[in-house]
């Protein structure tokens, strides 16, 4: 069963977000690799100073394999944007529970 990821930016998010739209072939090329080694989904949400980005992977070890492969790049974009903290990577398996949908 696949894994939620999340991790918390600490950045202002129109900044992030304005980085993203200048280097949109690096966006792109990092989410492919992503979706190569188990990305399932993808997103990133804007919060009051930080960004949120949620992942479904099919395996926390294929995010881990992504990340170590593509970490040069995520950090000098990280950089570019602006972002204060040590981002950590926290992961949740999902609950089979009757309510689910």
């Amino acid at each position: 069963m696949s894994v939620m990821m999340g991790m918390r930016l600490t950045v202002d998010p129109a900044r992030f977000e304005q980085v993203a739209r200048e280097d949109s072939d690096a966006m792109r090329a990092i989410a492919e690799r992503a979706k190569s080694l188990g990305a399932i989904h993808h997103a990133f949400f804007a919060g009051d100073g930080e960004v949120l980005i949620a992942d479904e992977w099919e395996t926390e070890e294929g995010f881990h394999e992504f990340f170590a492969a593509a970490s040069s790049e995520i950090g000098l974009l990280m950089s570019q944007a602006g972002v204060t903290n040590v981002p950590r990577p926290e992961f949740w398996r999902m609950l089979d529970t009757p309510d689910r949908f």
